[in-house]
């Protein structure tokens, strides 16, 4: 008997670590298994001919949010092209489903809710064995014109009994990015989440996840991403696994989901010794209003998260990535616009803006009618509306969003951020504005490049009222785009002055010729531009900037700055 798992992810990067966990606890009592994964962006006749060819008997899809409706159109043609094949359907995008789904997709032959390892073994073994399988927990199982159900029953205590699908092959490695567990469950009950409903928090060995990072660490896979819900819940095991990495790995990024609030004196004087680039934490700081945190039963404490934060970015050694999460019960356009502000204040490297989605099985969905909360009945399941953010205020701070990711998020635009915010009020209302002036120009609709973003930028500053404001975001904007781009000669984008005196091209051309004495035979090739500024770093005082950008075979381009007035 054959077994093909697959699911289709949203990236060629990403791998599954569902799948392997299947088949490593299914084991060879359930037959032979082929792990098969694929894209949303496959064309649909391909993987359905891919799959046809292996010849399987059964095939087991994992449904997400990004792959709902792809995953059932090929359910669909699989089994009119082989009405003999039977099809699983798993994973939190379905678990929640009842007899609807296996009538309008009538080539489904059983669902698995929630955790699959056990059902989805008493599924295959009996098959296997050419029987027909009784009522089986946490399954629905079509038979005929019935379906039969399987009563809900708590999910594996003991981690340990699945194999470690990283020490037998069945995960594959090679693209250089790697989910992992050491938990499942989450000590939170946010009602947004599917998390709210398990209650019970268990965890791998440490016996086991010492030997499984050791062996991602000496195979030297670039991104190891950890999907525990709660990393840090045990502080003391935390340390312990931190510690671990710390002294084994060589070249690994680990990312961390973890609660802010959570990390406790001990934990952040070992997290000081964290090399730089090693370790990324995602903080889920959802809202900084308090009412709306009671409302979906998040207890925080906010001044400690913001201490803690405050503590991590003063070392400057882990990425930092905080989320805010947009149409939360009692959280409406004008103090959410303060959680941005709260949260910026904060200095993250990465603030990501989100509306709420209401996730089937999620206690918000439940509660949806009752607290009047519209959203779109199809995945992902955004909320469209509620008593206290219209469709109109949700689009806004989705457009926020998206400038978010394209100035601040992007890493390139501190500077200009920064004068924004201060010339606005602040930094909500400064990409408030933008985001105004961007609608108006319909730049939304279209993709930009770095280039053009700069040139959008400027073209809306320089219609502003003239004055101090004005030129400093101009020169805020120039010195970002020099700090980033190489900036050529014949193509010197208009919001530099690059007019110099005879004495300041002087220096420029010492300059150059000393740093080029300098790296002389170390394979360097150096290219410079050199402008005036006026407002930036020195309000009172006209000074020339020259970025040096230092390139060579193999290495990432180096920009270094010189400075001069008299």
């Amino acid at each position: 008997m054959r077994t093909i798992l697959s699911t289709l992810h949203s990236k060629f990067i990403h791998n599954s670590l569902a799948l392997p966990y299947l088949a490593a606890y299914c084991g060879d009592a359930c037959g032979e298994f082929l792990i098969r994964e694929f894209t949303v962006h496959e064309p649909r006749e391909s993987i359905l001919s891919q799959i046809l060819a292996e010849g399987p008997d059964i095939v087991a899809f994992s449904v997400y949010l990004w792959n709902r409706r792809e995953s059932l159109d090929l359910v669909d043609a699989l089994c009119v092209a082989r009405p003999e094949l039977r099809i699983i359907l798993g994973g939190p995008e379905v678990s929640f489903e009842g007899e609807e789904l296996f009538t309008r997709h009538p080539g489904i032959t059983a669902l698995i809710r929630g955790e699959g390892e056990e059902p989805l073994r008493a599924l295959l073994s009996a098959w296997k064995q050419g029987e027909q399988p009784g009522v089986i927990p946490r399954a629905v199982l079509r038979v005929g014109d019935k379906l039969i159900s399987g009563p809900d029953s708590p999910p594996l205590k003991e981690l340990d009994q699945v194999p470690s699908p990283f020490q037998t092959d069945l995960t594959n490695m090679d693209r250089g990015f790697v989910y992992y567990e050491t938990s499942r469950g989450c000590p939170f009950h946010c009602s947004f989440c599917l998390s709210a409903r398990d209650n019970l928090i268990r965890f791998y060995s440490m016996e086991r996840i010492k030997s499984d990072l050791l062996l991602l660490m000496q195979k030297g896979i670039a991104k190891v991403k950890l999907v525990d819900r709660t990393f840090n819940f045990d502080a003391s095991r935390a340390r312990e696994i931190f510690s671990f990495i710390l002294e084994h790995n060589q070249s690994t990024h680990f990312h961390f989901e973890i609660a802010g609030h959570l990390l406790d004196e001990a934990t952040l004087e070992l997290l000081d010794k964290v090399p730089e680039e090693m370790f990324q934490f995602e903080i889920g700081v959802q809202s900084t209003l308090e009412s709306t945190l009671d409302a979906i039963g998040r207890k925080v404490n906010l001044e400690q998260l913001e201490e803690n934060i405050r503590r991590l970015r003063q070392s400057n050694r882990i990425h930092l990535h905080l989320d805010l999460v947009a149409g939360l019960p009692g959280d409406n356009y004008e103090s959410f616009l303060k959680s941005i502000d709260r949260v910026a204040a904060l200095a993250p490297h990465h603030l990501q803006i989100e509306p709420v989605k209401l996730l089937p099985g999620s206690p918000l969905r439940d509660q949806a009618k009752e607290l009047q909360i519209r959203f779109d009945p199809n995945p992902p399941y955004t909320i469209l509306g509620s008593p206290e953010l219209s469709y109109a205020e949700l689009q806004q701070l989705q457009e926020i969003s998206r400038l978010l990711d394209l100035t601040y998020n992007s890493g390139h635009f501190s500077s200009f951020i920064r004068a924004l915010s201060a010339a606005t009020g602040s930094f909500a209302t400064g990409l408030e504005w933008l985001a105004k002036e961007w609608r108006k120009r319909e730049l939304f609709r279209f993709p930009l490049n770095r280039q053009s973003l700069f040139q959008n930028l400027f073209e809306i500053i320089r219609e502003r009222d003239e004055g101090t404001p004005q030129t400093r975001l101009i020169e805020s904007l120039a010195y970002d785009y020099a700090r980033c781009e190489r900036v050529v000669t014949n193509r010197i984008p208009e919001f530099f002055d690059t007019a110099l005196k005879p004495e300041e091209e002087h220096w420029v051309r010492a300059t150059v010729q000393d740093k080029t004495e300098a790296i002389k035979g170390q394979g360097i090739k150096l290219q410079y531009f050199a402008a005036a500024f006026s407002t930036i770093h020195s309000p009172t005082q006209r000074t020339i900037y020259l970025f040096c950008y230092l390139t060579g075979t193999g290495r990432k381009m180096q920009v270094e700055e010189y400075r001069y007035s008299n």
